[in-house]
């Protein structure tokens, strides 16, 4: 027998379907996280209210951009599928920031929108251990502070040791378009109002977040000969590691902006707008702010780009990226065809903002385990995150983690220093947010470290570990990073004797001459001088792939930058070394203040590191912490 904890009577439980791992919710967090379970054997369920919205893209049809795409890389590198399922369904590619340096370059791919909902679901069908079905979760089955299932609204009982709750905007969702509202976690979907109910009740703390879309255009009635094309790079850069090449067609996206005009409509329907009426109490995305909020924000910007993506190549959907609304129709009608190109545009699907509830993802764990219920894991926009990308992150993370949990193994948490998604998780459950939390590469204090062309040389022998990554791929890894070690090893062993001829290559090459013996990796260091040129004066160097090249040619060029950060990280992680006991009682500890005092309270870190990185810790108080925790050694001593 068991029992909802907070109030329901006893159910019996025999006779209902028993699984491992159940995942609720079928976004890209969910299916990351059923497929890491599944794949790491154990029997998983996939409650969806629509299995025909698997992966669906309620946003902008694209995956990756600057730093999200480094997290692409990542959930492959551990064995995810999201990087698959893009380079399969991708229909144009492009680098990103490639006149920067590596850090901050990045992948990100234009999806065929309906393709990649296929594929995604493909890969969860044809899964072992993974069943889908179709159902509302209306509350979590709990006992002795531990989950035991869920229940949906049909009245079926699933039975599991551990449940991952990947809601994404559903949990009382609340669309708004004008000042009409009308439930829905997304347009044409119900929202999950009973399992938000469940969760308050179980004491989580709950806030509310906004979030929003732009219309969707006809693309026969739009006029790309008067716009700026913007084409994708000639040899698609794949996401997987696995991906040797992509072979699909692909299509340009376009450009146009919007003026004064566009911008005077739009002002004087903002009495009608529900985001400046007061109807909106969510707080929305800062980094990716609706029209309406660019035009009274930035009144002295005379235009605002957007880019006219393609949903597919068999639809006539565009996504106007870039002018996202809550607007009344008439509005957005006419302040679309005051845009270039757009003087004749037919709305198919007008944009809306969506409310929804998210839980406070300082309730968690790093393992993405909720600390008021043992087994209960959260992952997506359910801990305030916005992006595919985030959510896919968590999902696989989560999917790993209650794993662990149930096999009594060590859980899985990625440090600042390892991945972008040790950054994400790290900085939702130690700072907690009060927006649409959207990852940035400013958010990694160790970018060079974390760049997207090594993702695999970070994480893939814990993908391979946790058997997520196959043989025949981690193979093809061993391989790479054996070639990567022995062309660096003999990069640093190859000199060049200064001559006149080598001068003179130098020379050409906009270099400075050299006045003794130089390594080809010294040269490497030179801005104006790379791989490729270098092959001049590197005579006798074998064939290698592109991507080792890159890799050597950058571990050369900014050897003295990486070394720095791995310093760094070696005396962040002493820090992170000084654990914090669980059963610590910061009252007691009288030099440090109510307000420090409350927030360590609410965090509880698990050790001295995550504890500094709380918003509003001090040096000081971190001191004084350290000191408590010397002298409580002392004292057991």
């Amino acid at each position: 027998m068991f029992h909802v904890e907070h109030g329901a009577g006893p159910m019996a439980i025999n006779g209902n379907e028993q699984f491992e791992v159940i995942v609720v919710g079928g976004g890209h967090a969910g299916c990351e996280a059923a497929l890491a379970s599944a794949r790491m054997g154990c029997a998983t369920l996939l409650v969806t209210q629509n299995p025909d919205h698997i992966a669906q893209m309620s946003c902008n049809p694209a995956i990756g951009g600057l730093a999200k795409g480094h997290m692409v890389r990542e959930i492959d590198a551990l064995g995810g599928e999201m990087a698959r399922a893009i380079d399969d369904t991708g229909i144009q590619f492009r680098m990103l920031n490639t006149r920067k340096g590596p850090a901050v370059q990045a992948p990100r791919a234009q999806a065929d929108k309906k393709k990649y909902r296929e594929r995604m679901r493909s890969a969860l069908e044809m899964q072992a251990n993974l069943a889908i079905h179709q159902g509302d979760v209306k509350r979590l089955l709990i006992e002795n502070h531990e989950v035991a299932g869920v229940e949906t609204l049909a009245g079926s009982l699933y039975l599991s040791g551990a449940v991952i709750l990947t809601t994404g905007t559903f949990l009382k969702g609340l669309i708004h378009v004008g000042m009409t509202s009308f439930p829905g976690g997304r347009a044409g979907e119900p929202p999950a109002v009973e399992l938000a109910d469940d969760l308050l009740s179980l004491g989580f703390e709950i806030r509310r977040l906004k979030t929003g879309t732009p219309p969707r255009l006809h693309a026969e009635t739009i006029d790309f000969d008067t716009l700026v094309p913007l084409e994708g790079d000639p040899v698609p850069p794949p996401f997987s590691f696995s991906t040797r090449a992509i072979t699909r067609p692909q299509v340009p996206c376009y450009i146009t902006y919007t003026n004064e005009k566009t911008h005077e409509i739009i002002r004087k329907g903002l009495d009608r707008s529900p985001l400046y009426s007061g109807k909106i109490k969510g707080i929305g995305p800062r980094y990716c702010p609706s029209i309406e909020d660019k035009v009274v924000r930035f009144p002295g910007k005379g235009r605002h780009q957007i880019f006219l993506e393609p949903e597919g190549l068999d639809t006539m959907e565009i996504y106007a990226n870039g002018i996202s609304t809550s607007l009344p129709l008439d509005v957005q009608t006419g302040f679309v065809r005051t845009i270039s190109g757009l003087e004749n545009a037919l709305i198919m699907k007008p944009g809306y903002a969506v409310e929804y509830d998210f839980v406070l993802p300082t309730q968690l764990l790093p393992t993405l385990e909720t600390k008021k219920i043992r087994g209960l894991f959260h992952a997506g926009q359910i801990n305030g995150t916005s992006g595919y990308e985030e959510a896919a992150a968590q999902g696989l993370l989560a999917g790993i983690n209650a794993v662990q949990h149930l096999r009594g193994k060590e859980p899985v948490v990625l440090k600042r220093s390892e991945a972008y998604i040790g950054v994400l998780i790290d900085d939702l459950v130690t700072r907690g947010t009060e927006e649409p939390y959207r990852m940035f590469t400013s958010r990694a204090e160790h970018r060079l470290l974390l760049r997207h062309d090594n993702a695999d040389l970070r994480l893939c022998e814990k993908g391979y570990g946790l058997g997520l990554v196959s043989t025949d791929e981690h193979e093809r890894f061993l391989m790479k990073k054996d070639l990567i070690h022995k062309e660096m090893a003999r990069m640093q062993k190859k000199t060049i004797v200064p001559s006149p001829d080598v001068n003179e290559v130098l020379g050409r090459l906009g270099s400075a001459p050299i006045q003794g013996r130089t390594s080809i990796f010294q040269l490497a260091k030179r801005p104006e001088l790379n791989y490729e040129n270098l092959s001049v004066l590197d005579t006798g160097r074998g064939p290698l792939p592109k991507e080792v090249c890159s890799i050597c040619e950058t571990e050369a060029k900014y050897e003295g930058f990486i070394q720095r950060e791995k310093d760094q990280v070696m005396r962040y992680d002493e820090m992170e070394g000084i654990r914090i006991p669980e059963e610590i009682e910061y009252g007691q500890i009288q030099s440090l203040s109510r307000e420090v005092q409350e927030k360590l309270n609410r965090v509880r870190p698990l050790s001295i590191g995550q504890a500094a990185r709380i918003s509003g810790i001090t040096p000081a108080a971190i001191s004084i912490l350290l000191i408590y925790l010397k002298n409580k050694r002392c004292r057991i001593g």
